[in-house]
């Protein structure tokens, strides 16, 4: 065995290590950088927060009208009503996101058990 063969074994690892950090780490960076001196009620905050709340409702509405594995074979009037449910206990119980959760998570769990 060369020195060569035994140093070839890791360059996947590295090209893996670099390619799946640096662009997520250099955002972060960039966030934290940027991020101190940005005011929350600034209009770029703003564009931010709404970008991001409309990607995580787009995946919640995937979720629930197209659904895969599991899930797809409950009824889509049960995704529909424990994502209610979900809502309503989180707008009614003091606004704590993992009250609604547990909720919707509890009646879609008894829904399909049922």
């Amino acid at each position: 065995m060369t020195w060569q063969s035994l140093s070839d074994w890791w360059w996947p690892y590295v090209f893996i290590l670099l390619g799946g950090a640096f662009p997520t780490y250099i955002w972060r960076f960039i966030g934290v950088f940027i991020g101190g001196r940005v005011s929350e009620d600034s209009e770029a905050l703003i564009i931010v927060r709404a970008v991001a709340t409309s990607l995580v409702a787009g995946v919640i509405a995937q979720l629930i009208l197209y659904p895969s594995g599991a899930l797809a074979e409950s009824s889509v009037y049960l995704r529909i009503g424990a994502a209610l449910a979900g809502f309503l206990a989180y707008l009614y119980l003091g606004r704590r996101v993992i009250i609604g959760v547990v909720v919707g998570e509890a009646i879609l769990i008894a829904g399909l058990l049922l």
